[in-house]
């Protein structure tokens, strides 16, 4: 078991870390470019080129059913959840493969808007509910994982 962090947008990188040492569970940092992360033994990093997705596709090479990807992608989430992780959203909400086939429809119709030129809002400001349910949501993610 191991979870999987896009991580160069990613605002709960400590709340990810607290989570996987109390399951003691080893975390992959996949990003870019290099920045801090804490020294300690289950907390790896990955540093891909700058291509464009290469993030994503190291990600999606290694997701299976015994990963969790922490990630605000759409596509890198529907890239996982069809090799069968436990995806989450930055803010902990799950994409299933119920949900992510609507949330890939909503990100095409938005980026056609904003394309021909109409001014939309991006997503709401993170926030400390936000934070809370990530939490719980990545904690019931692995222990679901841990029983199997």
């Amino acid at each position: 078991m191991r979870i999987l962090v896009d991580a160069d947008a990613c605002p709960v990188k400590d709340e990810i870390y607290k989570v996987a040492w109390r399951h003691e569970v080893p975390v992959t940092i996949v990003s870019n470019s290099h920045f801090r992360i804490p020294v300690h033994p289950l907390i790896t990093r990955v540093v891909v080129s700058d291509g464009f997705d290469a993030a994503d596709d190291w990600i999606a090479e290694q997701a299976d059913a015994r990963t969790v990807v922490i990630t605000a992608d759409i596509l890198l989430a529907d890239r996982c959840v069809k090799a069968g992780a436990t995806v989450l959203s930055n803010a902990g909400k799950p994409f299933t493969t119920n949900s992510i086939g609507s949330a890939v429809a909503v990100r095409a119709i938005m980026a056609d808007l904003r394309a021909g030129g109409d001014v939309i809002g991006g997503p709401a400001p993170f926030s400390k509910l936000d934070r809370s349910r990530f939490l719980s949501a990545l904690d019931a993610a692995l222990v679901r994982l841990k029983r199997g």
